[in-house]
């Protein structure tokens, strides 16, 4: 017995040797089933439910669900997809960009439905990016950025439709096009590789990609509100383009600015409050800080900085 052990054994560190790609899918098979048993064994004690999202790449959107209130736990992985390896060197294929059976990148949303509603969390999603860009979200082209919503049930169907038609009425007033997100049930959800979870907490340097629409459920956002740029516009200003939800101005905040003691005024803006000012830089991503001379912009520096990096930047700008 022991013998015929070992032979399996063997056989099986040979066959990962030469089919690595393989394993990584047989890898995420098991690992998506465990995820179903612990869910399923929560879920018939603890009013646990669970909804697929996918709203273009996954870092952000992972951040973004697991920060409202009720989300029990917020898992990136891939889903959507037929006869493509659910593993993210696969999906990312050239010859899957504009495959329509690939996999979307997707974050599965675990919510305790005492605390937080579906509609809730859809809203969230909706108003999170912008879903009437096919196939893509900003620069990030490709079937795998689709905007598509995987239900469990036939309830979830439904209520993903009614939100998503409600958000259609308010991006067509506000001169949007029309809704591309698909609503589909769930074949299988994918749990991605590990150095893709909780990616933004790993990986402190970076920028969160904003493309929402800005268009908001409770009609906040029915005029776009003209900042006064005036005092932008008068010597040397810097300006940190945030984001509503952007863990990486946060964190610049917290590190950098909070401290800010140079003598060049600075100012936080949104995308949409740049009015009256010469920008070059795309403002897509966030933070983005601009370096202003008289309301046009010098140089900008995309993502977070390192306090060492941004008063560089500082001095670079007051000798120029």
């Amino acid at each position: 017995m022991k013998l015929i052990v070992t032979i399996v054994v063997a056989l099986v560190i040979v066959m990962s040797f030469f089919d690595f790609r393989g394993t990584a899918a047989s890898m995420a098979e098991s690992s998506a089933e465990t995820a179903r048993l612990i869910e399923k064994e929560m879920a018939a004690s603890k009013h646990i439910d669970s909804i697929v999202l996918g709203a273009g790449c996954f870092w952000g959107a992972e951040k973004r669900y697991a920060a409202i209130p009720g989300v029990v736990d917020a898992i990136s992985g891939y889903a959507g997809g037929r006869g493509v390896r659910p593993v993210y060197q696969e999906i990312i294929q050239y010859s899957n960009k504009h495959n329509p059976e690939n996999h979307a990148e997707v974050v599965k949303v675990i919510f305790n439905t005492e605390q937080v509603s579906l509609e809730t969390i859809l809203k969230n999603y909706f108003e999170g990016h912008d879903p009437t860009q096919l196939n893509r979200q900003g620069n990030d082209v490709g079937t795998q950025y689709r905007s598509i919503v995987l239900t469990n049930s036939d309830e979830q169907t439904a209520t993903a439709q009614r939100v998503m038609a409600e958000y259609q009425s308010l991006l067509s007033a506000a001169g949007y096009g029309k809704v591309t997100t698909q609503v589909r049930h769930l074949p299988e959800f994918y749990p991605a590789e590990e150095y893709h979870q909780d990616y933004l907490v790993k990986n402190p340097f970076g920028y969160c990609p904003d493309h929402s629409t800005g268009v908001k459920f409770d009609g906040s956002n029915a005029q776009i509100e003209l900042v006064d740029n005036s005092a932008l516009r008068d010597g040397k200003q810097i300006v940190v383009v945030e984001a509503e939800h952007c863990p990486y101005c946060e964190k610049l905040k917290q590190d950098v600015l909070n401290d800010y003691q140079g003598n060049i005024p600075l100012t936080y803006r949104q995308a949409t409050q740049l009015n009256d000012l010469d920008i070059k830089s795309p403002t897509w991503a966030t933070p983005t800080i601009l370096f202003l001379d008289d309301g046009e912009e010098v140089f900008s520096k995309l993502g977070y900085l390192s306090k060492e990096a941004f008063y560089q930047s500082v001095d670079q700008f007051n000798n120029s």
